[in-house]
Parts: C-alpha cells; sequence; structure tokens
C-alpha cells in the first residue's frame, strides 16, 4: 500500500508528552467556581474542540452536583460558555511552556518527506492557540506540510471536517491511503468518519496519564484504532511493513 499522507494529533502525540497542559488550566477555572476537579474529571473527553471538552466535562454527574453545591444550580450552557472564556487567557498563557516536541518526531517527519509522505494536522485547538505553539514546535524541528483547527471548518472532532480540509489543502487522496493518528477515542473516531486509516499512541496519550499505557491502548483499540503505537516515533517501521 502507498501511503500518501499522515495526519498527525498535536497534544500528546507531537508535542506535550501526556497532554499536560489542557487539564492544567481546566481545573483552575472550575476551581475558581468551587468546584475542585479530580485528575479523571479535568482529562475528561481530551481531544475535542475545548469549549465541547468543557460542556462534556460539565455533563458529569459527581461535577453537576459538586457545582450545584458551590453555586446554588446545576451548569448549562451560559455556564459553559463562561468557563470558555475564562479558559482562554488562561490556556495561551500556559500552553507555551507544554511545547516541547516528542522524542523522534522532527526525524520521523524528514523520512515521511524523504518517502514523498504528506503531513497533516488537525486538533482540539483553536487558531490562536495553537499559533502560540508553533513557533517553539517549529524551532525543535517539527512543522508539518496542513495545519486545520475547528475554527477553520466550523466543527471539531469526532466530525471530519478538519480531515477533509487536510486532505484538500495537500491534493491527497484517496482517504483510504492516509492514516490518521493521535491520542485520544476522539482522534480515532474522527479517522473513521473521514474514511482515513486509524491508529493511536498509547504512551504518551492522555489516557497514559491516568491508568497506564496498556489501558490506553485497550480504549483506543476498542475505538476502532487499527494499530496502537507506543509514540509517534514507531510509525516509520509500522510504515516499512504496509510498503
Amino acid at each position: 500500500m502507498k501511503i500518501r499522507a499522515v495526519v498527525f494529533d498535536w497534544a500528546g502525540t507531537v508535542v506535550d508528552y501526556g497532554c499536560n497542559a489542557p487539564p492544567a488550566v481546566l481545573h483552575r477555572i472550575f476551581a475558581d467556581r468551587g468546584v475542585d476537579l479530580e485528575p479523571a474529571e479535568a482529562r475528561h473527553a481530551m481531544g475535542l474542540l475545548k469549549v465541547d471538552q468543557i460542556r462534556e466535562i460539565t455533563r458529569i454527574p459527581r461535577v453537576r452536583q459538586a457545582w450545584r453545591g458551590a453555586n446554588g444550580s446545576e451548569p448549562g450552557e451560559v455556564e459553559v460558555q463562561e468557563l470558555f472564556r475564562s479558559f482562554i487567557p488562561l490556556q495561551m498563557d500556559l500552553i507555551e511552556e507544554y511545547a516541547t516536541v516528542i522524542e523522534g518526531v522532527p526525524e520521523l517527519v524528514e523520512k515521511l518527506r524523504s518517502a514523498g509522505i504528506r503531513i497533516g494536522s488537525t486538533t482540539g485547538y483553536t487558531r490562536p492557540m495553537l499559533d502560540r505553539i508553533l513557533p517553539a514546535a517549529a524551532k525543535q524541528g517539527y512543522v508539518p506540510d496542513c495545519i486545520v483547527t475547528p475554527d477553520a471548518v466550523g466543527a471539531g472532532r469526532p466530525k471530519p471536517w478538519m480531515i477533509f480540509e487536510n486532505l484538500k489543502m495537500l491534493d491527497v487522496y484517496p482517504p483510504s491511503a492516509c492514516i490518521k493518528i493521535g491520542d485520544t477515542v476522539s482522534d480515532v473516531e474522527e479517522a473513521i468518519n473521514a474514511g482515513l486509516i486509524p491508529w493511536g499512541v498509547s504512551d504518551s496519550s492522555n489516557e497514559a496519564v491516568l491508568e497506564g499505557p496498556e489501558h490506553a491502548r485497550r480504549l483506543l483499540t476498542e475505538a476502532g484504532a487499527l494499530r496502537v503505537l507506543p509514540t509517534v516515533a514507531s510509525i516509520w517501521d509500522a510504515l516499512e511493513e504496509l510498503r
């Protein structure tokens, strides 16, 4: 099989080993409203557009109960939007601290390009947030050929619009000749919905921080990932098996 493109997630896949930036901010904005998120709650629904992730966190029964105790009523859409407005500047201030490129990524990119494989990317960050990561990632040797954020296409994962925009901008097709790889269930669902080959990474993932790489591997496999690699540095050897 000739693979024409690989579309990468960002945090937890090519930068920010363990995907630690969003949980730090999510914990703070909920704490400011009297709700102390547990680690699993601050990492719940990771991979979604951040406003969507916040909405999913407010739907957790324990969070709703704690919110009601602290604020007198359960959180609704008004509260979700207020939380997201608080999230944006705090994440912008913090995000560069978590922009370390994961080991092996620059070398992998060089190999992919030498083989004529294009490099795309999707994310749960908005473009202004991602713009704070891009210069640091570039200095460390990671510059994808294409960058698409949820706000550019109207919706985030698991909808396939970011991937479709990647394929259009990269001028690659069919989707079945392209791989999407990420560390969350929503990455896998995005790949499946777009018709790409769904792969996952376990060791650098959000879930691995909570319950270990084996749990992450099982979760991604159950979501439909055809391969789950420790980190993206293992992609080249896995691609060689397909050639």
